[in-house]
């Protein structure tokens, strides 16, 4: 069983406990919907949809492109501000720059590496994420996207250069470094953010703040919209 996986059975049981919640509210998710999108990943990542039947053949992964390409793009899409969605494609271009520039730098012989390249980028992505976004919703979004628009560069890279190898988009590893980065990316955001709400007497309660942008607890009634 790879990391990947482990890591998303792990989230699962925290759903499950109740420990995820606050998480989840800033990604417009409830427990079910995230359960079901955690359970389709680990099934999705044993499934390669064909693109591409030549020399070098093209596939993507469900588990490891598709699935979270499609949750990026939702949170992405409930963004509360023009400003918000500008700084997640900022984000998103620059970690994937930074990711498919590193790994052109960075030794793959695992016995010259000190860390595997799919840990490696998981964490880089996970970090500049969260220094990017600032929020739990952005450090996701920068981080998942990130990793996959490398991955898509990569297999730009291969069809130019007519590697005869077979490249799958969100496969061979990449689903590790997706959900280490995401992790990464939110736990920081949680970690930082509600350490830097505590010190500032909580979070901010303002009538221009958009209510998109407002937790949950903050919005009339108490209620989730959407």
């Amino acid at each position: 069983m790879n990391l990947g996986v482990i890591l998303l059975i792990g989230t699962g049981i925290l759903i499950l406990l109740g420990l995820a919640q606050q998480v989840l509210d800033r990604l417009y998710l409830n427990d079910r919907q995230a359960l079901l999108i955690l359970a389709a990943m680990v099934l999705g990542s044993f499934i390669d949809i064909p693109l591409f039947r030549g020399t070098p053949a093209l596939s993507i992964n469900v588990g490891g492109a598709i699935i979270p390409l499609a949750l990026s793009i939702y949170v992405l899409s409930r963004a509360g501000t023009h400003k918000e969605t500008t700084r997640g494609l900022l984000g998103t271009l620059l970690i994937g720059a930074l990711i498919y520039g590193g790994s052109k730098l960075y030794a793959f012989d695992i016995d010259r590496g000190w860390l595997e390249p799919q840990y490696l980028w998981g964490i880089i992505a996970g970090v500049t994420a969260y220094l990017i976004g600032r929020s739990r919703r952005l450090a996701f979004i920068g981080a998942t996207l990130g990793i996959i628009l490398a991955d898509i560069a990569h297999a730009i890279e291969a069809a130019l250069t007519g590697i005869d190898a077979p490249t799958s988009i969100g496969g061979a590893g990449v689903l590790d470094t997706i959900v280490l980065a995401g992790l990464i990316g939110v736990l920081f955001a949680e970690v930082i953010g509600e350490s830097r709400e505590r010190l500032q007497g909580g979070p901010v309660r303002s009538e221009e703040r958009p209510e998109q942008l407002e937790e949950p607890e903050q919005r009339e009634g108490g209620e989730e919209h959407g």
